[in-house]
């Protein structure tokens, strides 16, 4: 592996960007930060590549590579098939956000070799392979246009550790993954000729009698049922009922 052209202030921001995001990325074995190297296609051939690109204070793109048991890992939650994208965007805005405030596009799915290959087409790209020992479990690959003249790494804590790590497994590695949670009163179906004649004050009717629990689903699957309170002005639902996994409720 060769080394980037970048200068040594860029490619402490670069170690800093990694650390950042390590820090946030679900993985099954704690990681530690390896030392940056050039982009290229065959640094990690398995697992799945999310590519994202950023612009404001910084412009460029992000690429964070992960193991197959971390896609197998959401494929197989009890909770349903979840989105490897959102479990991996955090990881991807806090390497970005090393750089200074931006804004990150949705970003997609990619197989490794193309993610990887593709930013390593940009000039002076370069990839930091996250380790377990010495060997490379997650990559993070970025590119910036122009690259900052300067760079530090403010301070950020290094992650990995010279003790064995624990093998986090299944559901332990999606615990900090953030999900969407929504609440629903009821449902209906209308036309799209009963759609356009709405207005202000006009009146829907569920499928849901007055009283009647409201469900609370993640990644649109139902698991739990519960009563609407308030609390502080803010609308809350009280659990009431835990939904069993396969239930077909």
């Amino acid at each position: 592996m060769t080394a980037p052209t970048i200068t040594e202030p860029q490619l402490a921001l670069v170690r800093a960007a990694a650390e950042q995001a390590l820090a946030v990325l679900p993985t099954s074995r704690q990681l530690a930060v390896g030392a940056p190297v050039a982009a290229s296609a065959d640094l990690l051939t398995s697992g799945q590549a999310i590519t994202a690109r950023f612009s404001g204070a910084a412009a460029g793109e992000v690429v964070v590579v992960v193991g197959q048991d971390l896609a197998d890992a959401l494929k197989e939650s009890p909770l349903g098939e979840l989105d490897l994208t959102a479990a991996v965007r955090p990881a991807l805005e806090a390497a970005a956000r090393a750089f200074g405030p931006v804004v990150l596009d949705p970003g997609q799915i990619m197989e490794p070799a193309v993610a990887l290959s593709a930013i390593a087409a940009k000039d002076d790209s370069v990839a930091v392979p996250l380790l377990d020992g010495g060997e490379i479990r997650a990559v993070l690959a970025l590119s910036l246009s122009p690259w900052p003249s300067d760079g530090g790494t403010g301070g950020v804590a290094r992650r990995g550790s010279s003790a064995p790590a624990p093998i986090r497994g299944g559901l332990d590695m999606l615990h900090d993954v953030e999900m969407e949670v929504s609440a629903e009163l009821g449902r209906t179906r209308m036309s799209v000729r009963e759609l356009l004649s709405l207005s202000p004050g006009a009146i829907v009717e569920l499928d849901r009698a007055a009283g009647s629990p409201a469900d609370l689903l993640v990644n649109g699957r139902l698991i739990a049922r519960g009563e609407v309170v308030v609390i502080d002005e803010n609308f809350g639902i009280r659990i009431t009922e835990i939904v069993s996994p396969g239930s077909g409720e």
